[in-house]
């Protein structure tokens, strides 16, 4: 048991490998933000049940900007150090809710198997 959850309570990476384009949307959804609040919000809406591994979060952004669906852009914030913030472009936006249709219909398919009609 880590930090109260138990181990059958938390996601393995290789589940969520195909939907962690959608899990980024989603968080920026809300607006524009950086790497480490990204992540952090990936934790707190998961309720601790997933963490997404930096290299993944940052190989990611990468393939999303090259697609175009993520513009990022320098900023600063107090300590004036400067971090790269992300902005969810309209074909980002669009993809988004391609993934989320995508989703509707792979979550009915599975529940056939996993609930055994």
């Amino acid at each position: 048991m880590e930090g109260g959850i138990l181990e059958s309570e938390v996601i393995s990476s290789d589940v969520i490998r195909g939907y962690v384009d959608l899990i980024i949307f989603r968080v920026l959804c809300e607006g524009d933000s950086y790497g480490y609040e990204i992540s952090k919000k990936i934790t707190k809406i998961s309720e601790d049940t997933y963490t997404m591994k930096e290299t993944t979060l940052y190989s990611a952004f990468s393939r999303l900007e090259k697609l175009g669906y993520l513009y990022p852009y320098p900023g600063s914030y107090s300590g004036g150090r400067e971090r790269t913030y992300y902005k969810l472009t309209d074909e980002g936006r669009a993809h988004y809710r391609q993934k989320c249709e995508e989703w509707t219909l792979t979550k009915a398919l599975i529940e056939k198997f996993v609930q055994g009609e």
